[in-house]
């Protein structure tokens, strides 16, 4: 029987980007299409199965610990980027100064889909949530280098809106305009006061 649940949502892919491995930056730079593959994206900045640990894990292990890595995208929402840019009073937020890697549209609430939800193109490639992007410093100094006077307002007009962090379960192409479908874990919300074994 499926864990999963197919839901009525779909979202449209509206951009897409890399962030190259060799570059200074973690800024990711638009593109007609990408190809993923079960490391993720080729050639990017957090490409890979594995990866070093970083201070998102920081109370699990000692920074460095080679881990699976689970962060191989950056999702965000196109919407949740209106809400930014309008709360840090800018016209327009380009996606690429936040290192994403696919945009999209048409799923409410995107920052907060539950973990292991999963985004499934028609051709079959299927992306897997991991966990919600928490907002950090970082966009803000490549948004002011390129808007000086805007940096300093992303992290807080950022908040629950960042996107998520996501991994490829199965290869495949995401285009421009592509269409993917939302499933969402078949099971109830945790409560930290239930009694497991009563």
């Amino acid at each position: 029987m499926p864990c999963l649940i197919q839901t009525d949502h779909r979202a449209c892919v509206v951009w897409l980007g890399q962030s190259r491995r060799d570059a200074k930056t973690f800024v990711s730079h638009a593109a007609e299409e990408i190809i993923l593959d079960f490391g993720g994206l080729a050639e990017s900045r957090h490409e890979g199965v594995n990866r070093r640990s970083c201070s998102r894990v920081g109370n699990l292990y000692p920074t460095g610990t080679e881990i699976r890595n689970v962060r191989q995208l950056t999702l965000l929402s196109q919407e949740e980027l209106f809400a930014i840019s309008e709360d840090m009073q800018m016209d327009v937020l380009d996606p690429g100064l936040l290192g994403a890697s696919v945009v999209l549209s048409g799923l409410p609430d995107f920052s907060h889909i539950p973990p292991s939800s999963r985004l499934q193109g028609s051709s079959g490639v299927t992306i897997t949530i991991d966990m919600e992007n928490r907002p950090c410093h970082f966009p803000g100094r490549e948004i002011d280098a390129q808007s000086p006077g805007f940096g300093n307002t992303f992290k807080s007009a950022a908040e629950g809106r960042r996107g998520v962090t996501a991994w490829v379960e199965r290869p495949g192409s995401l285009k421009i305009g592509d269409e993917l479908r939302l499933f969402v874990p078949d099971q109830r919300s945790w409560s930290r006061t239930a009694h497991a074994y009563s």
